[in-house]
């Protein structure tokens, strides 16, 4: 009998809404929340993706979150409008707010981004942004709307592409 192999990836289906339902509450304010980090998944036409999963990582809030089931992540799915809303603790100067995991329907794999607030004034010396061409770092910038609100969407393709990560 002949052996399966197994692949490195395969596409989530088209109703990935279905295996998200136990989405962690990312918009709940836990301990130390200082932002508001909403945008939205757009796609290379620039229409929403309404059943978009994030997974963020939020490394300034590891110790302050024992509530949580797992601290410092959250996973949330985009509403039908494609858009998401993240409450964070202030990341370290130069660091980003968050580490992103980004699942979407059609996409074979998952991408991995970050995102840093654009009035960090430390930027210059993040060494993750300092490997991204200098053109293409403001697709990971979270541009300040209102006080302690910032707005980031998040381009699957086209001239606005966000930056994706590989990570060997």
């Amino acid at each position: 009998m002949a052996r399966s192999t197994l692949t490195t990836s395969q596409t989530i289906g088209p109703f990935p809404h279905e295996g998200w339902k136990w989405a962690f509450d990312a918009t709940a304010a836990p301990a130390g929340v200082a932002l508001t980090i909403a945008g939205a998944v757009l796609d290379g036409a620039g229409k929403p993706v309404d059943d978009a999963v994030l997974e963020a990582w939020a490394p300034a809030s590891a110790g302050a979150e024992t509530q949580r089931p797992i601290p410092a992540f959250r996973r949330l799915p985009t509403d039908d409008k494609g858009t998401f809303s993240l409450a964070l603790p202030a990341p370290a100067p130069g660091e980003p707010a968050c580490y992103v995991t980004l699942f979407a329907r059609g996409m074979v794999k998952h991408q991995f981004c970050a995102v840093f607030l654009e009035d960090d004034a430390q930027l210059a010396r993040s060494a993750l942004l300092a490997q991204v061409p200098a053109a293409r770092r403001a697709t990971l910038l979270a541009r300040r709307t209102s006080a302690n609100v910032y707005r980031w969407d998040i381009h699957l393709q086209g001239a606005q592409e966000t930056v994706f990560f590989d990570y060997c």
